[in-house]
């Protein structure tokens, strides 16, 4: 069975240049794949990151020629398509053996600025780019409630580098609630693990502005 149409839009998303996604199923099939993104990236490389994103997430394969890009500059796009934060900046800066990082996130125009600090060591980067990520989170959606990252890990998959992020939270009634994103990272492991814990986030965000 292929994933639901909205997570499977809501994924593609992540994908650095790419600015809206809509896909289209025929019973347990995906027909059409329709992507909006920017002009910096060429069209066959979106449609490659699309097809390994589908294949590394949700064991899916499509089609390369079900997949149709339109190619737009950033300023010409509508902000009606995904409510979704934007990565805006990541930032860091080191102070002997400690590093204090910050994630600028955008949302309905309004910027949110995370932080998080730990040792100056590239294997806690990620870790420490991830946890500015939910705090800027935490900022731009009140609602949200409280989250601690589980882990972040960047993982060969295939020719690509993925990085995934596992989150944790609780439900109302206490109970632990587990979720995970995931984005490419082949040209910034970096923002990478921004774009896998708001995948990661998306579904329970959804979920409580619904």
């Amino acid at each position: 069975m292929p994933p639901h149409p909205r997570e499977l839009e809501e994924s593609i998303t992540r994908i650095a240049a790419v600015d809206a996604a809509r896909v289209v199923i025929d019973g347990d099939r995906i027909t059409e794949v329709h992507v909006i993104a920017a002009p910096e990236k060429p069209a066959k490389q979106v449609v490659r990151d699309v097809q390994s994103l589908a294949m590394a997430r949700f064991g899916t394969s499509i089609d390369r020629r079900i997949i149709s890009v339109v190619q737009i500059a950033p300023d010409k796009v509508r902000a009606t398509t995904p409510t979704r934060p934007a990565v805006v900046a990541i930032d860091a800066d080191a102070n002997g053996a400690k590093t204090h990082v910050r994630v600028t996130l955008r949302y309905a125009e309004v910027e949110h600025v995370g932080e998080s600090s730990g040792p100056s060591v590239a294997s806690a980067r990620l870790r420490l780019v991830a946890e500015a990520t939910i705090n800027a989170v935490e900022q731009t959606f009140a609602e949200a409630g409280p989250m601690a990252l589980d882990s972040v890990t960047a993982v060969p998959v295939g020719n690509h580098t993925a990085v995934v992020a596992v989150v944790i939270g609780a439900s109302s009634d206490g109970a632990e609630r587990v979720t995970v994103g995931s984005a490419l990272g082949d040209d910034d492991t970096e923002k990478a693990a921004v774009r896998a814990v708001l995948d990661a986030l998306n579904r329970r965000l959804i979920d409580r502005r619904s």
